[in-house]
C-alpha cells in the first residue's frame, strides 16, 4: 500500500501548510515503512564531482531591512528599531543581531538586490524553491523543488545515501512534481535536537532479521513479476525504486551513520546552538560529508513577522539563525570543505519596509537578501544595491532563475537541460535567469 498523510509544523498567515510526508509500506515487506519518500541516488546521471548544497530556507518571508539591507539614514517608520554593525569585510554592515555572521563576512556574499513580483506565500516559494512562477496558489509542487532536479540530474555524491534530504521534516514545496516520486526527499521526521533523535524506519523491527527481509526480496520479485505483465504505469516502476531504495537504505550502515549526530562532540554542537535549526545545520553539514548531494533545511519558523517584528527577530529568530549559519561556515572551512559545498539562506520574499501599526512587517517580493557561502564562489562582498528606503533595486536587480542557477552552475548541473512532463511539454529546469556574475 502507499501510505500518503500530510501534516503541518507550523503556518503562514494565509493559513499554508509548512510540514508534509509521505510514508511508503507494504505488506509484503512485513509492515516495513520508510519516513518520506527516499531520493533516487542511483538511478541519475553518473556523478562527477563531490559538490553540494545546504539550502536554509527561512519560510515565511524574512526582513532583508532588518538583517542584511538595513538604511539607518530611513525615516523611523522605515529603518526600524536594529542599528548595522561593521563586519570582518570593509565597507560591508549587518544587522547588529547578527554578530557571529558579521565575524565570518569573508566567507559569505550577500545578493541585495534580488527581487520578484509574487507576494503570495505559496507562489513565492514555489518561485524560489523551483525556479518558475506559478499560476494559482496550490500548497504542493507544481514544477519539481532544486534538491528534486539535483537528484534527478546528478544524483548521490555516495550511492548508499539519498540525493536529495529535507530537515527536520518534509518541506511542503520541496518535492519532485513531474519528475516522479522516487526524486522527492527522505526526511527523518525527527527534530536532530532531541536526546531521543533517530531516523524513523532506517532500522529493521525487531521481529524481521536480515535473512527474513532477504525472503521477501524474493517474494516481492516474484509478485513483480505477475504484476508487470498485468500493469505497465509507470507509477509503478516508481513504486519499485522506493522498494528497492528502502531496502538499501535498511540494509547499510551508511546512512545509520550520516544520521548519528550524537557522534559529534558536545562542544561543536553547542556552537551551532542547541536548537532545531542549530542542529539541523549540523545535521546537514554530516550529510553532505557522508555523500548527500542536496540538503534543504526548514526550521525555527516564524519568519512571518505581520506583528512584533523586532522582537521576534532580536528575541529568537536572528541568534539562533545568526550562530547556526556562522557555525556551519566555519565548521566547513575547518573541514576543508567549503569550495565543495555551497551554502544558500532566503526565504520566499522580503518585508515591506515602512512598518505596519502592529510593530510588524508585511510581504514584499521587490526586494530581498540572499546569502551564499562557498561553493567555489567568490565570497566576502555584498552584491546588488537597493534604494534609501530598501523598497527596490536600483543596481542590476536578480531574479529567482538567476539565484538558482547560481546553484545549478557550482553542481556542473546544466540549468537549461529539458524535462518533458507527463503531457510531454519541454520544461527546461529553470524559465529563466543566468548566473549571478559577480559570484563566479
Amino acid at each position: 500500500m502507499l501510505d500518503i498523510e500530510l501534516g503541518s509544523s507550523s503556518r503562514t498567515c494565509d493559513g499554508m501548510h509548512r510540514r508534509g510526508f509521505l510514508r511508503l509500506g507494504s505488506l509484503a515487506f512485513g509492515g516495513l515503512s520508510l519516513a518520506g519518500v527516499l531520493a533516487n541516488q542511483s538511478f541519475a546521471a553518473g556523478h562527477s564531482n563531490r559538490k553540494a548544497v545546504i539550502q536554509i530556507w527561512l519560510a515565511g518571508g524574512p526582513s532583508h531591512i532588518d538583517m542584511y539591507d538595513l538604511k539607518p539614514s530611513a525615516p523611523a517608520e522605515y529603518r526600524g528599531e536594529f542599528r548595522p554593525i561593521p563586519t570582518n569585510v570593509d565597507g560591508i554592515e549587518i544587522s547588529e543581531h547578527l554578530p557571529h555572521q558579521a565575524k565570518v563576512m569573508d566567507k559569505l556574499a550577500i545578493v541585495r538586490s534580488a527581487y520578484h513580483t509574487n507576494a503570495g506565500h505559496g507562489m513565492g516559494s514555489q518561485w524560489m524553491l523551483t525556479g518558475w512562477q506559478p499560476t494559482i496558489e496550490v500548497n504542493n509542487n507544481i514544477f519539481p523543488a532544486c534538491g528534486s532536479v539535483v537528484s534527478r540530474l546528478k544524483g548521490a555524491n555516495d550511492p548508499a545515501l539519498p540525493a536529495y534530504v529535507n530537515l527536520p521534516n518534509m518541506l511542503g514545496l520541496g518535492k519532485s512534481a513531474y519528475l516522479g516520486a522516487s526524486f522527492n526527499p527522505f526526511a527523518p521526521d525527527s527534530d536532530p535536537n532531541n536526546d531521543g533523535f533517530q531516523v524513523r524506519n532506517l532500522k529493521l523491527p525487531g521481529r524481521v532479521d536480515p535473512a527474513r527481509l532477504e525472503n521477501r526480496r524474493s517474494l516481492m520479485a516474484r509478485v513483480d513479476t505477475i504484476r508487470r505483465d498485468l500493469d505497465t504505469k509507470s507509477d509503478m516502476q516508481e513504486l519499485d525504486k522506493f522498494y528497492a531504495q528502502g531496502l538499501e537504505m535498511v540494509t547499510n550502515d551508511k546512512t545509520l551513520k550520516a544520521f548519528d549526530i550524537k557522534a559529534e562532540d558536545p562542544a561543536l554542537r553547542e556552537r551551532y546552538g542547541r536548537n532545531d535549526l542549530g542542529q539541523s545545520c549540523l545535521l546537514a553539514r554530516r550529510l553532505v560529508e557522508s555523500g548527500v548531494s542536496y540538503v534543504t533545511i526548514q526550521a525555527g519558523g516564524g519568519w512571518d513577522t505581520h506583528g512584533d517584528n523586532f522582537k521576534a527577530l532580536k528575541d529568537n529568530l536572528l541568534p539562533k539563525y545568526d550562530m547556526a549559519l556562522a557555525a556551519l561556515v566555519n565548521d566547513l572551512a575547518e573541514r576543508g570543505l567549503a569550495d565543495d559545498v555551497l551554502v544558500m539562506a532566503f526565504g520566499e520574499f522580503g518585508r515591506t519596509p515602512r512598518i505596519n501599526p502592529g510593530a510588524g512587517r508585511d510581504h514584499w517580493p521587490g526586494a530581498m537578501s540572499v546569502v551564499y557561502g562557498g561553493g567555489g564562489l567568490k565570497m566576502g562582498q555584498a552584491i546588488g544595491e537597493t534604494d534609501s528606503k530598501a523598497e527596490a533595486p536600483i543596481s542590476k536587480p536578480y531574479t529567482p532563475g538567476d539565484v538558482l542557477s547560481t546553484m545549478y552552475r557550482v553542481l556542473d548541473i546544466d540549468y537549461r537541460h529539458v524535462f518533458y512532463d507527463e503531457a510531454r511539454r519541454p520544461l527546461p529546469v529553470l524559465a529563466e535567469g543566468n548566473p549571478i556574475p559577480e559570484l563566479v
